[in-house]
């Protein structure tokens, strides 16, 4: 039995850190911002009595320098009638109150710094997860070149057939609501989205055609965009994920399958699919 030590236990507990930073310097942060508040209010009543012990020592040199405390009062009023709490926020109020609040204060400003601690983490996560991405896409597409290359299109695209099977055998139709649209009576499977609809192989390669010669002015197109066009309705993740000029056009393939129910479906998959960050034009 592999015994644990404290130093892979401080290692685990380092990677776990690390890995979820984010959310930690977020918890933290916000917990601070709360508690930043909680001092302040608290703080509020020392400071109060801080301002009214120090009015009550400014009425006892007004007597002793003859001069009233209303009649002070009054001088002020005429000089400050358009600043209501110009006495809360003068400087000899801060000077006096300053240290009731710097709990408060140095508590808010360490949440401040946890909060752009956490963006920063979550700005380097997201980045190292693109970097990611974009190798393993990368890396598809140059597999999915190099099948071509070696074996033929012919047998590559028995391949795909094969692949298109097994999805649909693992996700078979009546398992699903069929989605009715105006364009087609053919029934339809959509890889990305797990939905089974009628549609028509003309009309959604008409589709494609016509989103292409957009995308030529556009420079990219969401996947919502793909699914409004073939009378489907939009998914949570469509608008995140779509196709930018600069990697091609929208590619389908189409594959002609028989769903579990003895139907004949066409299994709609993608030679490229739709990348997460196909917004950027650079």
């Amino acid at each position: 039995m592999r015994k644990i030590s404290f130093g892979m236990i401080a290692k685990g507990m380092k990677a776990a850190m690390k890995k979820h930073s984010p959310e930690i310097l977020t918890g933290i942060g916000i917990t601070g911002m709360i508690t930043a508040a909680v001092l302040a209010v608290k703080a509020t009543p020392k400071a109060l009595i801080l301002i009214e012990d120090s009015k009550n020592n400014s009425k006892s040199d007004v007597k002793e320098n003859k001069e009233t405390f209303e009649e002070k009062k009054t001088k002020k009023s005429k000089l400050l009638k358009y600043n209501r709490f110009a006495d809360i926020i003068s400087l000899d109020t801060v000077k006096l109150c300053w240290k009731c609040y710097t709990p408060a204060v140095l508590t808010g400003i360490l949440s401040i710094a946890c909060l752009i601690g956490a963006n920063s983490a979550h700005v380097r996560h997201k980045a190292a997860l693109m970097a990611a991405y974009s190798l393993s896409e990368s890396t598809l597409k140059e597999y999915q070149d190099k099948v071509v290359e070696t074996i033929g299109e012919r047998k590559e695209k028995i391949v795909r057939d094969a692949i298109a099977k097994d999805k649909i055998e693992r996700d078979p139709v009546t398992s699903h609501e069929v989605i009715i649209t105006d364009i087609g009576n053919t029934l339809c499977y959509d890889v990305i989205s797990g939905r089974y609809f009628k549609s028509d192989i003309d009309k959604i390669k008409r589709a494609e055609n016509q989103l292409n010669r957009l995308m030529r002015d556009d420079m990219y197109i969401s996947l919502n965009d793909f699914y409004y066009e073939i009378g489907l309705s939009s998914i949570k993740l469509g608008d995140d994920l779509g196709w930018n000029i600069q990697d091609g056009y929208i590619d389908l393939n189409f594959s002609s399958q028989l769903a579990n129910d003895d139907t004949p479906c066409l299994v709609i998959d993608y030679h490229y699919g739709p990348k997460y960050d196909y917004r950027q034009l650079l």
